[in-house]
């Protein structure tokens, strides 16, 4: 071996130091299982070719090319160095490969340069789902958990709702590694569409899962015109917050009806229809009810501009017998 060599070599031993800064890139590299990457000095290349480049691994020589090359039989197939630089290309990469990575060169009529780079290998994160308990959940009465999983190396995982971020609460609590989100007790609100995101710096995927709490029914309300006239055409619509959709059933003075649908329809409308209009609403989930009253009055008057049209004419006919007996 090169004296210049073994000296700088057993250097880099006894003293444990990397000067390097100006000889590699700071900052770590990363690169997927399989793929390859590429340690790139910053060196130019010299007028005169440098006496050595040596690169080690973990402690152990991977290659020192002097004259010669000298390579682990274990890279003999998986690196490249260029000479004219000391860069190295690394293929074929496992999980083993992480770690620190050394370079020494020793320049001809100048000081040799050190270098330091650490490798962090990632397997590419794949068959990403989101799991969660089966089972219907009820609003105020369960809890759930929804857990983020998949295959591969998983530096990251972000929870999002409904495309916002989903925040920590008194009910909303995450796992130490963001892998799972417990909700407890379950609300109307916690309906959506959930997101986890899990990422590496070579890769990222989305699971997602749609969670249903039934709740409900809630807000009960009828819409409807009230007085109406006689011989009109009346709607009532009822409304409810529920999931899943209420049931309506309608009672007109307390009597059921025939009616189970959102709206009460009468075609035309008469004295007899006067009375209270009740709409019950039911989720045969929840086992939840709730109703909503209408009072409904109904005019046989005509509408007032009809009246004073009559009025008018009855003035004009009075007018015309006066003018006449004159």
């Amino acid at each position: 071996m090169d004296p210049r060599l073994l000296a700088t070599t057993l250097l880099l031993f006894t003293s444990g130091v990397c000067t390097g800064e100006n000889v590699l890139p700071e900052g770590p590299l990363s690169g997927a299982v399989g793929g390859a990457v590429r340690f790139t000095t910053v060196l130019a290349p010299p007028t005169k070719p440098f006496i050595s480049v040596s690169w080690r691994f973990k402690g152990a020589s991977i290659i020192t090319s002097t004259s010669t090359d000298v390579i682990d039989p274990l890279y003999s197939k998986r690196i490249t160095l260029e000479r004219a630089t000391g860069s190295l290309e690394l293929r074929d990469l496992g999980p083993g490969d992480s770690g620190e990575y050394r370079v020494t060169i020793v320049l001809d009529g100048a000081q040799d340069q050190q270098g330091i780079s650490t490798l962090n290998v990632f397997e590419r994160i794949s068959g990403a789902v989101i799991k969660s308990p089966p089972g219907a959940l009820l609003a105020g009465r369960d809890s759930t958990n929804l857990t983020c999983a998949a295959a591969g190396s998983i530096s990251t995982r972000e929870w999002m709702k409904d495309g916002g971020p989903l925040s920590p609460s008194e009910r909303v609590i995450f796992s130490g590694d963001n892998s799972t989100v417990s909700i407890s007790p379950v609300r109307s609100t916690d309906n959506g569409e959930y997101l986890c995101r899990l990422s590496n710096p070579i890769s990222a995927i989305t699971a997602s899962q749609h969670l249903t709490v039934n709740f409900g029914p809630q807000n009960v309300s009828i819409e409807g015109k009230s007085p109406a006239f006689a011989g009109q055409k009346v709607t009532l619509s009822c409304f409810a917050f529920s999931v899943p959709p209420a049931i309506f059933t309608w009672r007109f003075n307390g009597n059921e009806t025939d009616v189970n649908d959102t709206m009460y329809i009468i075609d035309k409308i008469e004295d007899t229809h006067t009375g209270n209009y009740t709409c019950m609403a039911s989720n045969y989930v929840t086992g939840l009810n709730d109703s909503a009253i209408l009072s409904l009055r109904v005019y046989n008057a005509a509408p007032s501009w009809s009246f004073g049209v009559r009025v008018t004419r009855a003035l004009l006919v009075v007018g015309l017998l006066s003018v006449s007996s004159l």
